[in-house]
């Protein structure tokens, strides 16, 4: 039976034990889609910004991480909202995995019907493959080239830790730098 750590934090909110408890329930029926696997693991953020309610569920499981946000102003609800988010993310992964595994079906390679019906459009592709070099950086020198370029994200070695790195401009208008986790 496969089983999900849930770790529930809050931001600008004190965690009820009945908050607490609302929330491991719902991520827990979660479990349903990581039966084939033995473990994953839930981070709950739940936090206040200006009056609205927001929940964060990120799902961590078999290197397939999944994350779900929720606003609404009532707490309960978010937690609601994300949990069903991150239910339609795994539908369509594991849709999207079932096409690639089964190729297309008969009818998706016939051709248009008489009634002028297109074929649904291919799943997108590579279509451009980009080299450059790798040259060790501190991350303000990161976020100087990411602006340069105009880009959102720049990869980048970190001179600091000697790992690749993602720099990324946030909706909010600051950074975030993703590290990578062996």
């Amino acid at each position: 039976m496969a089983t999900i750590r849930v770790v529930v934090k809050g931001k600008n909110l004190e965690v009820t034990q009945a908050l607490r408890n609302y929330a491991e329930k719902k991520v827990a029926k979660l479990e349903k889609f990581i039966a084939d696997h033995n473990e994953a693991t839930a981070e709950v953020m739940l936090r206040i910004e200006r009056g609205i309610h927001i929940a964060e569920v990120t799902l961590s499981v078999a290197g397939l991480i999944l994350r779900g946000e929720g606003k609404t102003p009532d707490m309960y609800t978010s937690i609601d909202s994300c949990v069903e988010r991150i239910e339609r993310q795994f539908n369509k992964y594991k849709t999207r995995l079932q096409r690639r595994l089964q190729g297309p079906k008969i009818a998706e390679l016939a051709a248009p019907a008489e009634g002028g019906e297109e074929v649904p459009a291919a799943a997108p592709q590579v279509v451009r493959v980009k080299r450059f070099p790798f040259k060790p950086m501190d991350v303000e020198e990161a976020i100087m080239q990411m602006e340069l370029l105009g880009h959102d994200f720049f990869v980048f070695v970190n001179a600091a830790t000697e790992e690749t790195n993602v720099v990324y401009k946030r909706r909010d208008g600051n950074y975030g730098v993703i590290e990578p986790e062996y």
